[in-house]
């Protein structure tokens, strides 16, 4: 597994260092966008709508759009420092608390958390004190460059880190729009859907649930493979940007001057000049 972060992790005393990894993966079925006539892959520029020309990384800054059109402009340096004097801090474990005084919609992404050199025996202490005390650990970690709310759980023989949000990158769920007031239920309907429930509630199994739009789509694609529908695209030059083609148009000139100078004289100027 690639590893995505390399630090430690203290809990009191005990120091353990560690290695991230993803604990899941998208699977979804990526696809590109083709220009219809030739199929030629679509490609995207980067560009400034007042200079109409396109720009490139070297060139770009990063601020922060404090009201309408209005920006602050952060240096590199700056962010930079501010992730070095974050990230030198080991991730300390700050509280103990129980899983399900977590509602489910702060968890964000998960990571399965592996003990680095030496760390083995720090990484099983802390496993089994979690187990014993049916406690989860909550800290903060910084990954690429955002400072995250995390917990640290047991999972099956491994522990893993849960990214979670902050308060309030959750919405209020005031906000929503059209939610219905309390209002009285019918008991017949009631225990009509209570009977429903019911006879649908079962022990939940992973594996019996699949992406059945990602197995159509791709026997879809297989299918179209097959039957010779396949396509090749089209290699295209690269776009001339604005810039180039100021620098191509002083190069045509440049051409054309250098032309003129070695044009040989004709016999009829020759003839004049004697």
């Amino acid at each position: 597994m690639h590893t995505i972060w390399k630090g430690s992790i203290s809990f009191g005393l005990v120091n353990i260092p560690i290695k991230l990894h993803a604990a899941t993966e998208n699977n979804d079925v990526k696809l590109r966008q083709l220009h219809k006539e030739c199929n030629s892959p679509i490609s995207y520029q980067k560009v400034c709508p007042i200079c109409e020309k396109e720009v490139h990384s070297e060139d770009i800054v990063k601020a922060y759009e404090y009201t309408k059109n209005k920006f602050v402009v952060l240096d590199e340096e700056e962010l930079e420092k501010l992730k070095k004097e974050n990230e030198d801090k080991a991730v300390e474990i700050i509280d103990f608390v129980k899983l399900e005084e977590i509602d489910p919609i702060y968890f964000e992404r998960s990571y399965f958390m592996a003990p680095d050199s030496n760390g083995g025996k720090a990484y099983a202490l802390l496993r089994k004190a979690l187990q014993e005390s049916g406690k989860i650990g909550v800290a903060k970690i910084i990954i690429r460059s955002k400072e995250q709310l995390a917990v640290v759980r047991v999972y099956k023989e491994a522990l893993l880190m849960e990214i979670i949000h902050f308060p309030d990158e959750v919405r209020n769920v005031q906000d929503v729009p059209n939610i219905p007031s309390e209002e009285s239920v019918v008991k017949k309907e009631l225990d009509t859907a209570l009977m429903l429930v019911e006879q649908l509630t079962t022990i939940f199994e992973p594996g019996k649930y699949t992406d059945e739009y990602r197995t159509a789509l791709m026997e879809l694609i297989e299918e179209k493979k097959s039957g010779n529908a396949a396509v090749t695209g089209a290699i295209g030059k690269q776009p001339i940007s604005p810039s180039n083609t100021t620098d191509l148009m002083a190069a045509l000139q440049a051409s054309l001057n250098k032309t003129a100078k070695k044009k040989p004289i004709t016999r009829k100027k020759a003839l004049k000049k004697a």
